[in-house]
């Protein structure tokens, strides 16, 4: 990691170049966004995002040095004055959090704390059970455009975490929000977002593999033994079409009921969900792989589309917004939005 010489000008310029960004944001009832995407602002593998009282930096290529950190931490005192400053070190190839923080620094990293998104509340914790943050920014794009387009439709939320697309679907007026994924500590933590949120309806969320859940819900069905093995226990849903589906699964998962990989067999999981999708709906469909070529992707999903026998109407990309830059044009995340 080079040394703080090259590091504060940098810290600056990315706040710099945001400056119109946070007062735009601030408008809209947002304090929450990032303030230094290193991979393209000069120091790869260092992050710094801001949620609302918590400056949460990370390093992924290995750690900072004593120096750096306080550096680092005296830029941002001065720049946004009182918000807590947190580092997580996770440069260990498993991205776990390898720096003990000392005992007057445990209070602020373990504390849950309110942050807003588009007048949206969410909860945020420093240091949690897991290893990510509780929401993540690059999707605020995305889920600017559910609150779009949700009025009035039912959501299907897949690979849920927190719930933060259903919970923002939920505020801007959605009829019927389902959220699902296989962690109850996530779905716990949706749920705590829901009570902070003044929602129309009552949101669901339903702990479940993801295959189990889209092949029962698209029809396809999920028997309870597959090869003479018995599945694990999941829960049982009628079939359902939602007007809209969001599908932001993880790089790669294995379970018992299927295998998630989004470099070579997205066509696993795309179809069920695409068969969950009612006659006219949309479906919106995420790849954070940044190896995997987008246009690549859009064609397979055309492809998949096809085979089973639906006709997508319309495509268009969604990319994070300003805090997250990209020279090239292609983010890391791909998000496509389809009309079906």
């Amino acid at each position: 990691m080079p040394d703080t010489t090259a590091l504060l000008p940098a810290l600056d310029a990315a706040l710099q170049a945001r400056r119109d960004l946070i007062t735009r944001l601030a408008a809209e009832q947002t304090d929450a966004y990032r303030l230094f995407h290193g991979t393209v602002e000069g120091k790869p593998g260092l992050t710094v995002d801001r949620y609302g009282s918590l400056i949460l930096v990370q390093s992924f290529h290995g750690a900072l040095a004593p120096a750096q950190l306080d550096a680092l931490q005296a830029f941002y005192a001065s720049a946004f004055p009182g918000l807590d400053l947190v580092y997580n070190d996770r440069s260990p190839s498993n991205s776990r959090i390898a720096n003990p923080l000392p005992a007057d620094q445990l209070p602020a990293a373990e504390s849950r704390r309110e942050f807003t998104e588009m007048g949206v509340r969410y909860w945020v914790q420093a240091r949690h059970g897991g290893q990510d943050p509780w929401l993540f920014l690059d999707l605020r794009a995305a889920r600017r455009r559910v609150m779009a387009e949700a009025p009035g439709k039912s959501l299907l939320n897949v690979f849920a975490y927190t719930c933060g697309v259903g919970i923002a679907a939920a505020k801007a007026g959605a009829r019927h929000v389902v959220n699902v994924d296989f962690a109850e500590s996530s779905l716990a933590v949706g749920k705590d977002n829901a009570k902070l949120n003044e929602l129309p309806i009552r949101v669901r969320f339903i702990k479940s593999d993801a295959f189990a859940a889209l092949r029962q819900l698209s029809g396809i069905g999920q028997p309870k033994l597959v090869r003479g093995k018995r599945m694990p226990p999941f829960p049982e849903l009628e079939k359902h079409s939602f007007d809209l589906v969001f599908l932001d699964p993880p790089r790669y998962a294995k379970s018992a009921f299927g295998v998630v990989d989004l470099v070579h067999d997205y066509p696993a999981l795309f179809k069920p969900a695409l068969l969950s999708t009612a006659e006219g709906g949309t479906l919106v469909c995420c790849n954070n792989v940044a190896q995997v070529d987008r246009q690549a992707w859009a064609d397979a999903l055309e492809r998949s589309a096809k085979k089973a026998g639906r006709t997508i109407r319309e495509m268009e990309w969604i990319t994070p917004e300003e805090d997250f830059p990209s020279p090239d044009g292609n983010p890391p995340l791909k998000t496509l939005l389809l009309r079906v």
